[in-house]
């Protein structure tokens, strides 16, 4: 039986593939050339034909045109999902990294232990650097399971993002999935063990019932997505959060687990909160002194926080690049457009308001004989009718026929905290939703005071007597006339449903409105929003208007779908404005300046001061410090209970004077209090992103291994071309736009029309496909890189028409051909060569035995015997060379012929230049893992013998010069 070595090629199954190390005498592990991790196949020699395989050099009478070299290279390019160099996730992922997502990843490398907080800011892409990391673990043997915890709401929107961009398929656990997960286990099995890549929601899994058999099967690699609410202070408030904090405790303890921790508030003012979210890093950290250089140095390793200013430019010509090829400039949108709009109660609103103040004092004042739970209770209940009132009559009513969330309370400690979330925007939204369709201002009676109030809220419903909802109409008419796609931020429940019923109809024809709440599960939010998107994208006039409650304002990409924001109902803390914005203000908006709306109302206090108060001050401190500075929470709950606390106190002075009058407020400490601990909070935050911001890897470093990973998998302008040129050659039709091209497939060859419709999911016959520059594109949509779907088809099926010379139609690539042009003064031969490397890498278990493959374009003048061998920079320099002379076809064959039968001299050099490839490539996987030495002693590379010669191109002088 012939034994196969790693890295030889041998036929099989109709087809030639590349034997891996894992294979033995009596089975060879196969890939297939140029296949990824998803095609490795077993063979056994026994009972299938397996035989030794020879590349076979091309034909001298299937030569091409000038660009028949440059098209094949970069197809061949685009199809490699083996990298040999230090990143080989990126040749086998769907999405092309900007320059400073790598730093994270090369931050995790130079660990043997990844532990990583990654703490970018707001829109950055920290999803796609954690996503980085994982992939690249993975690839490389260091990890062999993932688990992501995450909000329910963001598992699905998860799942997605790894499949898509990442290939890596994982099972969604959630409460609502976990029987029938459970329905297909094998007795005694975890489904944790059955499945080796999940997504878990951690409010599930927290849970004692559920913790134990997590911690006992966890995966070795955890990436914990919003990891500020999974830590608590040393006051331990929220039991949520200490449910969860002990989950990541237990997790964290196995000191060979990989944990990354994502977040982009990893300090919210809580001291004890964020030293906690350290040690669950590494001990040590929970108590390093962080006001020293040394203990900067230690939490360096560990810790990466960035805000857009410091990636917006993050490569230029002065740091490590030769030129400014590698210059990268991220569209973030530039600014927000912020417009407060005003409206004024109608009369009928304005009496229901004051009577329902009235109400609501009256209640405070009794509950106070009755103690001080009864005093709590009703204190909350106030507060809650309050906000319903000047939130919708629909909410209102609602809330007037509820009973209070806090009438079930033990104590007036247990009122408070359930009743905290009334003032508290920023409360952990997956634990609030379902408690705030409407927090209810009853307690156990339900008088006809209420019922009459009640009554008189639901007769309110409309713009004739809810000025509010008639300046919605307004400013959405406004919106939509100049082409932007709003979303409509409210409160609550009932408000978002009140507004879809009074919308309908009154925007125009063009408008298509949808709601998005808590009483839908995250998957159909998603899957609707979804749903919304592909409809309305049939008609370019529609206009998307989203009404959603902040069930949607965190962790969800909606950037591609929407571009401006209507604050309906105001949050009572700021930060939950800006996350709001941040759902389209984000990388991949194609605005350069998004919309924002905030409606208040003029005569009410509760409006006008917290928008003065709160909102102003944090829109203020964003642009002054270009970072959002999360308002402590105590002392803008103290705020907002003041404001009650007076309305209520007032509430029998003179209307006009009393409730709607604004000057006669005075927030006096409670206002001193707030600016004190915000301004502390902005200096804390201004110095933890001055001293803890990323610097163990600089610039410079990073444009090293960009500019390999280019040479290696193509330039972003290469990819464009070859796209442009491949499809033009297939008959495509383009209609060019300002962010690339539209095209029509319809007469392309079926095989290209069936492998394009099945990337995309959809026929591409009678729609268009549109192809963007952008890196970030909507669904349906190509990007322009090498690792988008689309292109990596279109690429396919261009190396597989040029290796198959039967093959009918169009041919855009050969692998051979004779060009005159004029930049050449003597004849010069360029071989387009395909490399397979060995690569020893380290692992979980010690090393890893890796085959990967790399291509070169190698040029020489003179026959091959006496090759004069170029600059590998003059060589690439040859795919530019245009034509200047037409070539007599019995001329150019001759030519080949004489090139070709004398290849073979030329493998001594080949070997030479794949030696040297290898030692760069070495020299590149010890830089980036330059921080361990153990890592670095336990990787190798080395070049397999005997490369293939996959393209030949002969160039002669325009002027007859020497050939």
């Amino acid at each position: 039986m012939t034994t196969y070595t790693a890295g030889s090629l041998v036929a099989a199954r109709g087809r030639e593939w590349v034997v891996l190390p894992e294979s033995a005498a009596d089975m060879l592990v196969l890939r297939p050339l140029g296949g990824g991790e998803d095609d490795i196949a077993a063979v056994f020699p026994a009972l299938e034909e397996v035989r030794s395989a020879r590349f076979e050099p091309p034909s001298a009478s299937d030569a091409g045109d000038a660009h028949a070299a440059g098209l094949l290279r970069t197809a061949l390019r685009i199809g490699f999902r083996t990298g040999a160099g230090p990143f080989r996730s990126l040749a086998g992922i769907a999405v092309d990294p900007r320059a400073y997502q790598l730093v994270p990843l090369m931050m995790a490398l130079r660990q043997q232990v990844v532990r990583l907080l990654i703490s970018d800011d707001v829109g950055i892409g920290k999803t796609v650097e954690a996503g980085l990391i994982a992939s690249e673990l993975l690839a490389q043997g260091s990890a062999e399971r993932l688990a992501i915890l995450c909000s329910p709401a963001l598992a699905e929107q998860w799942q997605k993002e790894l499949r898509e961009k990442f290939g890596i398929d994982a099972e969604l656990v959630l409460s609502s999935t976990v029987s029938r997960l459970e329905r297909d286990l094998d007795l005694g099995q975890s489904l944790f063990d059955r499945h080796p890549h999940v997504i878990v929601s951690t409010d599930y899994i927290k849970s004692t019932r559920h913790r134990d058999d997590f911690v006992r099967h966890c995966p070795d690699l955890v990436i914990v997505d919003e990891a500020h609410t999974c830590v608590a202070a040393d006051d331990l408030s929220s039991k949520q959060n200490q449910l969860r904090f002990e989950l990541l405790q237990k997790v964290a303890a196995d000191p060979d687990r990989h944990l990354l921790l994502v977040t982009a508030t990893p300090h919210s003012g809580k001291e004890s909160a964020f030293r906690n979210l350290l040690g669950l890093l590494t001990p040590s950290l929970e108590n390093v002194e962080l006001e020293t250089d040394e203990g900067r140095r230690q939490l360096a390793k560990y810790f990466v926080q960035r805000k857009r200013a410091d990636v917006r430019q993050f490569l230029t010509k002065t740091e490590g690049a030769p030129d400014d090829s590698l210059a990268e400039n991220t569209a973030f949108p530039s600014d927000r457009l912020f417009t407060d709009k005003i409206y004024a109660l109608s009369t009928e609103y304005r009496a229901l308001l004051d009577d329902a103040i009235a109400f609501a004092g009256d209640r405070v004042d009794a509950a106070g004989a009755r103690g001080k739970r009864e005093s709590r209770i009703a204190w909350w209940s106030a507060i809650a009718l309050l906000r319903s009132l000047v939130s919708s009559p629909r909410a209102a009513a609602q809330t007037l026929r509820t009973r209070s969330a806090t009438a079930d309370a033990d104590s007036a400690e247990d009122a408070d905290r359930l009743g905290a979330t009334v003032t508290q925007d920023g409360a952990d939204i997956d634990q609030m939703e379902g408690l705030d369709v409407a927090p209810g201002a009853q307690t156990s009676d339900a008088g006809s005071r209420l019922t009459e109030l009640a009554d008189r809220a639901e007769a309110l419903e409309g713009p004739a007597t809810d000025t509010k909802l008639a300046v919605l109409i307004t400013q959405l008419k406004a919106l939509l006339k100049e082409g932007y796609h709003p979303i409509v931020f409210c409160r609550y429940i009932p408000t978002a449903d009140y507004l879809a019923d009074q919308l309908a109809g009154k925007l125009g024809r063009n408008a298509v409105i949808l709601a998005v709440t808590g009483t839908q599960s995250p998957q159909q939010r998603l899957a609707r929003i979804e749903e919304m998107a592909e409809g309305a994208g049939q008609d370019p006039a529609a206009r998307r208007v989203l009404i959603a409650t902040d069930c949607l304002s965190e962790g969800v990409n909606l950037q591609h779908h929407f571009d401006a924001v209507v604050h309906y109902d105001l949050a009572w803390n700021p930060t939950r404005h800006d996350q709001r914005e941040g759902r389209v203000d984000r990388f991949g908006q194609r605005r350069d300046k998004v919309k924002v709306v905030t409606v208040y109302g003029k005569d009410n206090v509760i409006d006008g001061r917290v928008l003065e108060v709160l909102i102003r001050k944090h829109r203020q401190i964003r642009k002054d410090l270009g970072i959002s500075v999360s308002v402590p929470d105590a002392a803008a709950a103290g705020v907002t209970e003041a404001i009650v606390e007076w309305l209520l106190e007032h509430r029998r002075m003179p209307q006009q004077e009393a409730l709607f009058g604004t000057d006669a407020l005075d927030l006096g400490p409670q206002q001193m209090t707030l600016d004190e601990e915000w301004k502390s909070a902005a200096e804390r935050e201004t110095t933890t992103r001055t001293r803890y911001a990323q610097r163990s890897i600089h610039p410079e470093e990073v444009a090293k291994e960009v500019a390999a990973i280019r040479e290696t998998l193509g330039r972003a302008g290469e990819i464009r071309e070859f796209v442009e040129h491949a499809l033009t050659s297939l008959e495509a039709v383009l209609q060019r736009d300002d962010d690339g091209f539209t095209a029509d497939l319809s007469g392309t060859p079926v095989g290209l029309r069936d492998a394009l419709s099945s990337t995309l999911g959809r026929s591409v016959e009678k729609v268009p496909v549109s192809f963007r520059a952008s890196a970030a594109v909507a669904r349906g949509e190509a990007a322009m890189v090498r690792t988008d779907p689309v292109v990596g088809a279109l690429a396919g099926h261009v190396l597989n028409a040029a290796l198959d010379v039967k093959a009918g139609g169009p041919r855009p690539a050969r692998r051979c051909g004779v060009v005159r042009t004029d930049a050449v003064t003597a004849r010069t031969t360029l071989l387009l060569v395909r490399y397979r490397f060995h690569l020893t890498l380290p692992s979980r278990g010690g090393t890893r035995e890796l085959v990967a493959e790399d291509a070169r374009m190698l040029a020489f003048t003179g026959s091959p015997g006496s090759a004069q061998w170029q600059t590998p920079e003059e060589a690439l320099a040859l795919l530019d060379a245009k034509a200047s002379a037409n070539t007599d076809p019995a001329f150019a064959e001759r030519t080949l012929d004489r090139i070709l039968g004398a290849i073979a001299e030329t493998t001594e050099h080949l070997e030479s230049y794949g030696k040297q490839l290898a030692a760069e490539l070495l020299a590149s996987h010890r830089r980036v893992r330059s921080a361990s030495g153990e890592i670095v002693r336990g990787v190798q590379v080395r070049a397999q013998a005997c490369p293939d010669v996959l393209g030949t191109y002969v160039y002669l002088p325009a002027s007859g010069g020497a050939t």
